[in-house]
């Protein structure tokens, strides 16, 4: 039963869909990409994770968080931890005044590991926190926010004002935080040096199974009740909790799981690129995530990888010829955006494209269509006099 359900899926035009980014990140680019431009496209893919995030929080369910870089940073940061650990035995610092703590650390006289480093020497524990500590901000963010109904641009504000305060609270703890340049020389996980061309190209195949696990996650989501409640919240706010509905539960959740997605994001962008800084926290990063999610289309969680793919790759491209003006282009990007197709990239396709693929393959469907009546058609039983066509049974009166 599950087995015929998943072929019926698989057929169908949103799995057809799936089939083809599927295609194009597993074959076509690691075929036609070499391993440093492969390494480029995982990183795009990081955002990605931020922009299906965004999809269920702001699309879905009308929450527009401006500081999701800072759900990114954490699960950057629980990662980049547990990696400069591994970095940082004492046999490889014996020329620092105290060994076997991190590189920073000894730069800022600090003579014993942190209390708050000491859980990262355990890669179970840094898995764990990848996910819960971002979970946990989000949590206690939503508690306080919407269980007093704050929301829409309010909210707005208050997400970017945290994200400017952990990027303050990041860069002036130097000793603890590595400061502005973040936590960098990062080698190995577990021993498997990550800087080789083979572990790029293992570390981008992994993004890529990560992130379709949370397209699934998130469309799992979105196709179940609580998805369309959470539609309901965004058109109806008042309606669903006048029907018995905990809407703060309901938005809680959301931006949890918004937060998880970017945590697992971050993470990954630290194994691929190498660092992690206090830049990918603050306000205009996480304004260019917003834009990769809009660009995509922000009721579409394929078309926020899209999104995420596109901007990024214009970034380098852009940014390589003219890099004082990117910042320039990126707000025009979004303010034409909003003004000329507001659901974004997917929403085009959807109001241009599939009316021609209907119109492509309606003759086809329609010829398959009769060949299985005639296929399946049944010689019509007589009638008889006592016949009922309401009632479909014997009718008494009649005979």
């Amino acid at each position: 039963m599950k087995s015929s359900a998943l072929a019926k899926w698989i057929v169908s035009r949103e799995g057809l869909y799936y089939l083809i980014l599927a295609a194009l990140l597993i074959v076509v680019l690691p075929l036609f990409l070499d391993p440093f431009r492969l390494n480029m496209v995982g990183k795009y893919l990081t955002y990605a994770f931020v922009a299906i995030g965004l999809v269920m929080c702001w699309g879905k369910a009308g929450i527009l968080s401006l500081g999701q870089g800072v759900f990114f940073g954490l699960g950057g940061y629980c990662m980049a931890m547990f990696l400069k650990l591994e970095a940082s035995t004492p046999e490889a610092t014996t020329i620092q005044s105290t060994p076997g703590i991190p590189d920073f650390m000894d730069w800022n006289r600090i003579t014993e590991l942190p209390w708050f480093w000491e859980p990262f020497n355990s890669f179970s524990f840094t898995l764990l926190a990848v996910i819960g500590v971002p979970m946990l901000l989000a949590f206690i963010i939503g508690l306080a926010m919407f269980t007093r109904r704050v929301g829409g641009v309010y909210f707005a504000i208050i997400t970017q004002a945290i994200a400017a305060i952990l990027t303050i609270l990041i860069i002036g703890q130097q000793g603890y935080t590595g400061g502005v340049n973040g936590i960098t020389d990062l080698q190995t996980l577990n021993g498997w040096d990550i800087r080789t061309d083979e572990a790029r190209i293992t570390l981008y195949f992994i993004c890529v199974g990560m992130l379709f696990l949370c397209l699934f996650v998130a469309r799992f989501v979105e196709n179940r009740k609580l998805g369309r409640i959470l539609v309901a919240m965004n058109a109806q706010e008042n309606r669903v909790r006048f029907s018995g509905y905990d809407v703060a539960a309901f938005k809680i959740f959301v931006f949890c799981l918004a937060a998880a997605f970017a945590g697992i994001g971050g993470a990954m962008f630290t194994l691929l690129v190498g660092f992690m800084s206090p830049s990918f926290i603050g306000i205009v990063a996480s304004i260019e995530m917003v834009i990769f999610c809009a660009l995509g289309g922000r009721l579409s969680i394929l078309g926020a990888v899209y999104g995420a793919l596109l901007v990024n790759a214009a970034k380098s491209g852009f940014s390589e010829s003219f890099p004082e003006l990117w910042p320039f282009a990126m707000g025009a990007l979004f303010i034409g955006v909003v003004l000329a197709f507001p659901n974004g990239l997917a929403g085009l396709y959807r109001s241009y494209v599939m009316p021609l693929e209907d119109r492509l393959f309606k003759r086809n469907k329609a010829q398959a269509n009769s060949v299985a009546k005639l296929a399946t058609a049944k010689p019509e039983a007589k009638k008889s006099d006592n016949y009922d066509a309401i009632t479909d049974t014997y009718s008494p009166e009649k005979s």
